[in-house]
């Protein structure tokens, strides 16, 4: 039973006390506590996989801030990694694959993993970290979308223009719907042992969806985290599991996102989420949506944009408060728990 269920409420749009709040990559660089643990880790991916780590991680935001959820410590490109594309990680530069997916072959060689052995690591960590939660929190699991992973695994690593994994879908359609379609099934199979490894809530992060035109963005992404979403256990031991589904970019397709079935929409800081409000109507939830860079302003002045974003969305259910991406590594900790304390003490006044 969990002691704090605001987040699980809200993300189902069920009516709390005050508005929950968590961060995108609320366990990270920006903690000296985290970046103590890596240097004697010795880099990222020995963070990663290994469970005790991971666990560690996880937990230390919650110890400094009285947030409303923890999300499990892992990588977004774990299951290409699981597929045997070699991740690593270079010094300045970000994520990288010894062998990228550039040809038909190279897509028909992929497979769905068996998550409980390539990917032990993960599910053994999420067993941890919800054994050490003790209940008092619920415990996010997470997954990139296929059209993420793709990105990353044609381009081989970072990209800026996006230039491989386009010229694939558009060059080799059927191809690209292939590789999405073996990702699609992945991330089903790794999102459920997730849930059944004590996940209570799942959410899709789909990065790199805001490139696509709005036609591309149905067919090669949308699509696909809706096959997902389908594919789910939205129940497990007897509890609702939330959906959330966030598009980074993904503002103007608002309407498209809630035919996929996801309780939650997340939001970037590009819209002001009174319109996503007006738009979406109480079908689904909202996660959003304060710009991180905010968080290097004063204390009065993430409250203030705390106080118009919840304005803002007003009265009523389904509002789970966040960034409209990830934390900056650079960010003072301090203006961390200004942020959390201001959701809490401002938004009593839109619960009744």
């Amino acid at each position: 039973m969990l002691k704090n269920d605001r987040y699980i409420k809200a993300a189902l749009s069920q009516p709390v006390d005050m508005t929950p709040v968590w961060m995108m990559r609320q366990a990270g660089r920006y903690l000296p506590e985290y970046r103590e643990l890596r240097a004697e880790a010795g880099d990222f991916m020995s963070l990663c996989t290994n469970p005790e780590l991971a666990c560690e991680v996880t937990l230390q935001p919650l110890r400094r801030y009285e947030l409303d959820a923890a999300i499990l410590f892992s990588d977004i490109l774990t299951i290409p990694d699981a597929m045997g594309l070699g991740l690593y990680f270079k010094s300045g530069e970000g994520p990288a694959f010894k062998q990228a997916v550039k040809t038909e072959s190279d897509v028909k060689k992929l497979y769905v993993p068996d998550i409980y052995e390539k990917l032990r690591y993960v599910t053994d960590a999420v067993t941890l970290i919800r054994k050490e939660l003790k209940g008092e929190v619920p415990l996010i699991g997470f997954s990139g979308s296929p059209w993420t992973l793709a990105t990353y695994m044609v381009e081989g690593g970072t990209t800026k223009n996006f230039g491989e994994v386009k010229g694939m879908m558009f060059s080799q359609p059927k191809v690209m719907h292939e590789l999405l379609d073996v990702l699609a099934k992945s991330v089903i199979a790794y999102l459920n042992a997730q849930i059944e490894s004590g996940a209570q809530a799942v959410m899709l992060f789909d990065t790199w969806g805001g490139v696509l035109s709005t036609a591309n963005y149905r067919e090669f992404s949308l699509n696909y985290m809706q096959q997902i979403i389908d594919g789910l256990k939205r129940n497990h031991d007897g509890q609702q599991i939330p959906v959330t589904l966030f598009t980074k970019g993904g503002a103007g397709w608002l309407e498209m996102m809630v035919e996929s079935g996801a309780d939650c929409l997340g939001l970037d800081w590009t819209i002001d989420i009174d319109e996503a409000r007006s738009r979406v109507g109480e079908k689904v939830a909202l996660q959003g949506n304060m710009d991180p860079c905010v968080l290097y302003s004063t204390p009065e002045r993430i409250e203030a944009e705390v106080g118009d974003i919840l304005s803002k969305f007003g009265s009523g259910n389904g509002h789970v408060f966040n960034l409209g991406h990830g934390i900056h590594p650079t960010i003072a900790p301090e203006n961390v728990k200004a942020y959390v304390d201001a959701v809490h003490r401002l938004s009593v006044q839109y619960h009744s």
